[in-house]
């Protein structure tokens, strides 16, 4: 928190946007460095801003209802993406643990983010099969005994990086957060994407740190820090300019 803080310090004295007020003040604007000038990043939404950050928040907030029938497709359409040559027997099976669920209900391991957390799998297995099926088998480097299990991770991506970005928040209180709002207003798919990424950067840290079972949380810590990391660089205007886009195939 005090390194927090003294970054906030450390820009406000080295440049500012008109007045701004600070954190805990309702901050209106700050200034970052980028490209080797400062650029103004306001919090006074446009309204393109505000309409995709309002659909982006009520997506997070949806729990999963295994008795909906949208959500029992939901899960259908990713056993499909998975696994296209193989029948479903139902929505609650053994078969289910092939895909890294606790157990033979997956709807029961959603409760810590919900059903985007559904879709965000869903979009990944879509959008970059080829990744998302690289980590599903394991495919790349030398495995642990005890592997993290692929579905719950994912699960674990999107709460991490909720948090990360602290949306639901009423005032800002990051960088990270008016940066991610920013690219945002360009692709409203922005955080279906950062989810890929994250997904692709956690398991390289994984192998990295040749990490088991137990190593999963300090994983996930790491990876979080990476993704801030490539955020505040300067030319990454767009998910896709980070560094560790390159991972998706």
């Amino acid at each position: 928190m005090l390194g927090q803080l003294a970054l906030w310090a450390k820009i406000a004295n080295e440049a500012s946007c008109g007045s701004p007020r600070w954190i805990g003040r309702g901050l209106s604007c700050v200034c970052i460095k980028r490209k080797g000038a400062y650029e103004r990043i306001c919090m006074n939404l446009t309204p393109v801003q505000e309409e995709r950050l309002q659909r982006l928040k009520h997506r997070m907030k949806v729990y999963f209802d295994p008795s909906r029938r949208d959500h029992q497709e939901a899960l259908k359409a990713l056993w499909r993406a998975t696994y296209p040559d193989q029948e479903l027997q139902g929505l609650i099976s053994e078969q289910w643990k092939d895909m890294g669920w606790q157990g033979r209900d997956p709807s029961t391991d959603f409760r810590g983010a919900g059903f985007i957390s559904l879709e965000n799998l869903l979009f990944f297995a879509k959008t970059f099969s080829a990744s998302f099926q690289r980590l599903l088998k394991k495919q790349c480097g030398n495995r642990a005994t005890w592997e993290y299990p692929f579905a719950v991770a994912g699960v674990n991506i999107t709460f991490m990086i909720m948090q990360m970005l602290d949306l639901q928040s009423t005032k800002p209180r990051t960088f990270v957060r008016a940066i991610f709002i920013q690219m945002l207003s360009e692709d409203e798919w922005a955080f279906d994407l950062l989810y890929c990424v994250a997904f692709v950067v956690m398991d390289k840290q994984w192998l990295d740190k040749n990490a088991s079972y137990m190593d999963f949380n300090e994983v996930l810590k790491s990876t979080r820090t990476q993704l801030e990391r490539e955020l505040m660089l300067d030319d990454v205007m767009r998910i896709e300019d980070m560094p560790s886009y390159s991972l998706l195939c």
